[in-house]
């Protein structure tokens, strides 16, 4: 099972553990310090020595002599022992009691100017010594075997005291920095606890919650923003949501209310066959409205998980605005409007898609445009991109409205009244989702009495099957 740590206890374990090895290392270069600096004392302990004896050693007249001078000299030094004997074997000077192991328990301990000394233990004492030859005066050829060995037990002893207290006072200091670092963390993970509560505040009903942004650290500051950013989608979205789900209910609520009403009044008396034929066929056109917003819904549920082009080929624009304007042109023609196609351009996409976003926008302009006006229908190419804008004279679309004039079941007027079309306000979506699908773009502008809603296609990003 995996221990789950907070990030105030991944930091407060990560200061800990950086505490204890800078403290532990410090503690250790300490000792080796201490360690080496007394090693030094000792060496220079010794030195002093080698060179006392040498000195008694050039002045001695005889053996007994060197006994005599060595025995004056050394007897007040406290844990010194000078060993001297004659190539013979024979003791010079000993101190009493005191025991020189085999020079197979001796340790070398080498010093940097190439000088090598002896360490051993013995008796629970600690010893450092010097072995080497020395020539006497009165006997130069015949060297005698030297021995300065001192007792280090005191240095040990005291670094050893000083090795537990550098132990306990790294203990204390880890334990303090670990402390110290997650009082740090946690105070430092404050912001982030200030964010969850105002995410833990936002909910379908409360969407204006946002992250604070400039009482927070830089490092959390960009989190924060596109946090803020996040719910502002959101919020949109479910505004967008709820119009949608009021809109979808009113339009399919206005053709079934027509059906059981129109059912209902048919059979609440007996009526002759003509009747109930012109009954039925009323039905007929309000069950196609209904298919038609079914369908159309469907399409729009399929383009928000990506909508797939069926086939991709060359699409001749113009070719296609023309068949366009012979099939509106009965309904132009009533409404005494004239349709004119500016330009040519083609562009490679799914026919059937791309022709039925063309005549999404040619019948909502010819729906909202004033009589006796032409309808302009422009294709322009610029680079990779292809521009298809279709263009009436109107009334004027506020500016707070040409945002939302793709989005589904928008209408500008809020009573929903369209006497010249049985539509559910899906035509301009449905064009989006088309153009989209091309990896293209939609929009719309309008100024000086003229409405322009533009496609704009970029050659080569629609994504085939």
């Amino acid at each position: 099972m995996r221990l789950a740590l907070s990030l105030t206890q991944r930091l407060a374990l990560f200061f800990t553990l950086v505490a204890s090895v800078v403290v532990l290392g410090l503690g250790w270069l300490f000792m080796v310090a201490a360690d080496q600096h007394f090693l030094d004392i000792d060496r220079q302990v010794i030195d002093d020595k080698q060179h006392l004896i040498e000195d008694i050693l050039a002045s001695a007249n005889s053996g007994e002599d060197i006994r005599w001078r060595l025995g004056e000299a050394l007897q007040h030094h406290h844990g010194l022992y000078v060993v001297v004997t004659t190539p013979q074997g024979e003791l010079l000077h000993a101190p009493e009691g005191f025991q020189v192991p085999p020079q197979a328990q001796w340790q070398p301990v080498p010093f940097e100017d190439g000088v090598s000394l002896a360490a051993w233990s013995h008796g629970g004492a600690d010893y450092l010594a010097l072995h080497t030859q020395m020539r006497p005066a009165h006997a130069p050829t015949q060297p005698l075997q030297v021995l300065i060995a001192l007792d280090t037990g005191h240095h040990r002893h005291f670094l050893d005291a000083l090795r537990a207290q550098v132990a306990l006072y790294a203990v204390l200091a880890t334990l303090v920095s670990g402390l110290l670092g997650w009082a740090a963390a946690h105070r430092g993970m404050a912001p982030l606890r200030a964010m969850k509560a105002r995410a833990a505040g936002v909910s379908g009903r409360r969407m204006d919650a946002r992250m604070p942004v400039d009482t927070v650290p830089v490092e959390m500051a960009d989190l924060a923003r596109e946090l803020n950013h996040m719910l502002d989608r959101l919020q949109d979205d479910l505004r967008r949501l709820s119009e949608f789900s009021s809109d979808l209910a009113h339009e399919l609520r206005t053709p079934i209310s027509n059906l059981l009403t129109q059912t209902q009044v048919t059979l609440s008396h007996p009526r002759c066959s003509d009747d109930y034929r012109h009954a039925l066929a009323s039905n007929a056109e309000e069950l196609e409205r209904l298919a038609r917003t079914v369908s159309d819904m469907l399409f729009l549920a399929k383009a928000d998980h990506g909508l797939a082009l069926p086939s991709l080929g060359p699409i001749d624009l113009a070719r296609e605005a023309l068949d366009l304007f012979d099939f509106y042109d009965a309904l132009a023609a009533d409404r005494q409007l004239e349709l004119r196609l500016e330009g040519s351009a083609s562009i490679q996409g799914d026919r059937l898609m791309v022709r039925r976003a063309l005549s999404n926008l040619l019948s909502n302009a010819i729906r909202h445009a004033q009589a006796g006006t032409p309808v302009v229908l422009r294709l322009a190419c610029n680079g990779p991109n292809t521009e298809v804008s279709v263009v009436n004279q109107g009334d004027a679309i506020a500016p707070d409205v040409l945002p939302r004039l793709f989005d589904r079941f928008f209408r500008a007027d809020k009573a929903r009244s369209h006497p010249h079309s049985d539509g559910a306000g899906l035509g301009l979506a449905i064009t989006r989702a088309i153009v989209q699908a091309h990896g293209g773009s939609v929009g719309a502008e309008s100024s000086g009495g003229h409405n322009r809603f533009w496609l704009r296609f970029v050659q080569g990003q629609a994504a085939p099957t």
